[in-house]
This record gives C-alpha cells, structure tokens and sequence, in this order.
C-alpha cells in the first residue's frame, strides 16, 4: 500500500471526528480493558442506524459504551438501545458515559450477564439493528441470535470481521482468524442476508435481512 492511501485510510478514519463524550468513552474501554471501536466503525454505526431508522437496537458486547454512544446518534429520539455487557464494571462505566452525553434514562437498557443467557429470551423479528462485538468465540451463535431477533429489513453490524489485517491473509490460521474468516465467507453466502464487509475500522460486515 503506497503512503497515499495510507495517507487517505487514514482521513477517512477520522473523517468524522468524535466529541468529548465518545473521547473519554473510548479512553475508559482501553484502561479497562475492553477495546472500544474505532472512530470509522463508531461513524458507520451512526450511519446505519440513521438510514434504517432504527428505534429498536441489541447490542451485545458494550464496553465503556464508546459505540453505544455512537449508535444513539443515529437513532431518532425515541430509539431505545438495549445493550448486553458481562463484565460489571464496564457496565457502570457505560451508564456513566451515556448519562454525560445527556441520554435520558429510558432510551438505555445495560443488561449483565452472558449474552447468550440473555439473548434467547428476545423476541423474533423485533429490532431494527443488531450489533455484535464481543467475545469473537461466541460470534457464530450471536449471528444466528441476531438473525432471529432482526425484522425483515433488519440490519447487523459486526465489528471486528478483518481482525487487524488477518483475516485477508490466507496463510494466517490461527483459531480466531480461521473462525472470523469462516465465519465472513458463511454470510456472505447466506440466503437470508445481504452482505457487505466494510474497510472501516478493524473491519464491519454488515448486512441487511431480507
């Protein structure tokens, strides 16, 4: 890759810049340890939940609340954002972040526990938007979850799905890699779906259920 596209990769990531709010957001998930989405993929989430109009939102994996923040920019006012997070303290810490960006408190549910406790117990075809970013063992069952939960015209958003430039080197097979790139080429040819893997970030599949 020339130092000009680096130089373009770069812009685009920062393109839309993130306020105060999202900045100490993302400062937290790193010191606890619950890396937060970069600032192109926080932006697509924005974006994808503006264009679906999204007023119901599952996201699983919430961190310090870095992309809940962003998905909320997205959704119209009334929107409410469900959010499953297992680690307690990332969860007070996402409330926190969600309360000084001025969020009224019914329009986020910080759910503890497994995702895959919680999840069977979401109803079918009721959400607008599903995101997946956590645990990326989980991420084939948080799939078929999500799926289910999505309406038809549903989108899901998955983070991760390049995996710090792994995932398109073939000879990288390393278990995380393997699954993430099985996983991709899986929903890519997936009936149900309209797939398309998105060079933002640490890479987005998204994809629309039809």
């Amino acid at each position: 890759m020339t130092a000009a596209q680096l130089t373009s990769l770069a812009y685009a990531e920062q393109f839309v810049p993130e306020d105060d709010v999202v900045e100490a957001a993302r400062h937290a998930g790193t010191e606890l340890g619950a890396p937060p989405i970069g600032t192109g993929g926080g932006s697509a989430l924005r974006l994808l939940a503006a264009a679906s109009q999204a007023r119901h939102v599952v996201e699983i994996g919430t961190g310090a609340g870095t992309s809940g923040l962003w998905l909320l920019a997205g959704m119209p006012s009334d929107g409410v954002l469900t959010t499953i997070e297992l680690e307690p303290e990332n969860a007070a810490r996402a409330k926190k972040s969600f309360a000084a960006a001025g969020i009224v408190g019914h329009r986020t549910r910080v759910i503890g526990g497994r995702a895959l406790d919680v999840l069977p117990r979401m109803n079918d075809n009721a959400y607008d938007l599903v995101h997946i970013d956590a645990d990326k063992e989980g991420y084939p069952d948080y799939v078929e979850h999500a799926i289910r939960l999505l309406r038809p015209g549903g989108v899901m958003a998955i983070d991760n799905m390049l995996w710090h430039d792994k995932v398109a080197d073939p000879a990288v097979r390393d278990q995380t890699t393997t699954l993430l790139r099985n996983l991709g080429k899986q929903l890519r040819e997936d009936e149900r779906l309209v797939a398309s893997l998105l060079p933002v970030g640490d890479g987005m599949l998204a994809a629309v259920k039809r």
